[in-house]
């Protein structure tokens, strides 16, 4: 009689490159893949021709602190990453980890370093350099970021159409304008908590970024009305703006905004007082608050 095992074969036997790595392997979380590797040799060499061939790699799917000679053993012979996830990596990623896998990586469209904060600029260059069809790049809480490996991101990178740049202090109005006279074909664009920032640089992204849908000026305290309206004037696309913490933007700037659909993070005066006045006084409820 057959075996059992033979008579139903072994996982193995199906061809590698066109079956188990683009059709099934990519279904596994990547914990799981990695604990693959201690089943038998084989399962090891699978592992590795998926690892090799991996277009995503995101670090949250192993953990929060992955080893460092295991990051650079993971990508080690990968040059088709499309999209690469290390948001707050700061405990053990650095420019000699990260480096060497953008060097190699030439498709990449999507990078993600939102809280890496032992980076240094040098990884913001080489990523100019690398990665000429980047599309969306997050650099949100990475206070290395300058104005010169910015201003390298710009000439190199001119098809971005998202920037995370929130609490980028170090930036400024000057830094943002060359950005976006490069990028003009930005769609999204976070300059948050950054007191640096103010209308010589919105206006700017107004006139350039005519394709704009989201912008994000949280607690931008240079900000004033008269950008606002620049911006209501230029970006016909604009979906959202956020813009609490901006004393300095008034509602009349707002109301051009808001009469179009536009979403806004600020309630429009009234609606915040009678807000007020239902958790201060208590009988705002018998009021009508839709105004």
């Amino acid at each position: 009689m057959m075996s059992l095992t033979s008579s139903r074969g072994c996982l193995l036997d199906l061809p590698w490159e066109d079956i188990l790595v683009p059709h099934i392997l990519c279904h596994l979380p990547l914990q799981q893949l990695l604990s693959l590797q201690r089943v038998s040799k084989s399962f090891q060499s699978l592992i590795q021709l998926y690892l090799a061939n991996m277009r995503c790699f995101d670090s949250s799917q192993i953990g929060p602190a992955i080893p460092r000679a295991a990051f650079v053993n993971l990508l080690k012979d990968n040059e088709v990453l499309q999209q690469l996830v290390l948001q707050n990596c700061s405990d053990w990623l650095t420019d000699r980890e990260l480096l060497p896998v953008i060097g190699q990586n030439h498709h990449l469209h999507q990078i993600q370093l939102k809280g890496c904060a032992q980076l240094s600029r040098h990884a913001l260059v080489a990523i100019s350099l690398s990665c000429p069809n980047l599309r969306r790049l997050s650099l949100a809480h990475c206070e290395w970021v300058d104005s010169l490996s910015l201003r390298s991101l710009a000439d190199h990178c001119k098809a971005l159409e998202a920037v995370d740049l929130t609490a980028c202090r170090q930036l400024k109005d000057e830094a943002i304008c060359y950005l976006v006279q490069k990028c003009s074909r930005l769609k999204s664009l976070s300059l948050a908590v950054n007191a640096n920032v103010g209308d010589v640089a919105v206006e700017e992204i107004a006139k350039c970024c005519p394709e704009l849908e989201h912008l994000d000026l949280t607690g931008c305290l240079r900000v004033k009305s008269d950008s606002i309206r620049v911006l209501a004037e230029y970006c016909p696309k604009l979906r959202s703006l956020k813009v609490k913490h901006c004393h300095n933007v008034a509602e009349s700037s707002l109301s051009i905004l808001r009469s179009r659909g536009v979403e806004l993070d600020v309630e429009p005066p009234l609606q915040r007082a009678l807000v007020l006045l239902q958790d201060v006084v208590g009988f705002a409820p018998f009021i009508n608050l839709q105004i």
